[in-house]
């Protein structure tokens, strides 16, 4: 098993310009150290259903209210700004914006394991056809290198990637390789788990990350 760059095509092209822009890097980073509450906050915000922040600040009264310590304040606010941003890329963009926000928060978190955490990334097997996708974010550890799919919501989750992530496990099995498969959604575990029900793609040996457990990633697993 080994990893490689995915091809430089206009897709990747266009997109690691999104994941270049600053805006992305500050509000995975804000999101890194946010409570649950902020991050409910902050999802809601980047759907873009509603831009003035006045009705977010009456709406999340334990963030922006008189009770919380002047600190959590400040956080939740720069995170209202930020999320605000992305919310007013415009439809289009800001679906790519938020994909490429999940893939850094989880690389950020990933990366409080001490491995090597890349973006954008083929894994190759001896023998056997190369996948065109490439996953968002790997660790490439000799000792547990895992594999990551990320998704803004639910909705995202399909057969496609259900199967690419088995895929990969079940090949790196056969060269007697442990990778740990995972798909961390930015959504409700439940609303998660519902879409999974509904899939006949075999997942039983890939690890679902939801917001409730987002945290998780940053601990090194057995």
């Amino acid at each position: 098993m080994r990893f490689q760059d995915a091809a430089r095509d206009a897709r990747t092209v266009v997109y690691a310009g999104i994941q270049a822009d600053p805006l992305v890097g500050r509000v995975a980073t804000l999101l890194a150290g946010a409570t649950p509450a902020e991050r409910w906050m902050a999802r809601a915000v980047m759907n873009g259903e509603r831009t003035d922040p006045e009705i977010w600040r009456r709406m999340f009264p334990t963030l922006f209210g008189e009770g919380p310590a002047t600190e959590v304040r400040d956080h939740a606010e720069s995170l209202l700004v930020a999320s605000l941003e992305v919310a007013n890329r415009g439809e289009q963009a800001r679906s790519s914006y938020r994909g490429a926000v999940v893939e850094e928060l989880t690389a950020q978190l990933l990366a409080r394991q001490g491995g090597t955490v890349k973006r954008e990334r083929r894994v190759l097997f001896d023998g056997v056809p190369a996948e065109i996708h490439p996953y968002d974010v790997t660790v490439e550890s000799p000792a547990r290198p895992q594999l990551y799919d990320c998704k803004w919501g639910a909705r995202g989750i399909n057969a496609d990637v259900l199967n690419q992530l088995d895929d990969a496990r079940a090949h790196a099995a056969d060269e007697e390789i442990e990778l740990a498969v995972a798909l961390v959604v930015f959504d409700a575990r439940r609303s998660a788990e519902i879409r999974l029900d509904r899939s006949t793609a075999r997942r039983d040996d890939t690890r679902l990350v939801a917001l409730e457990n987002i945290d998780d990633l940053g601990e090194a697993r057995p």
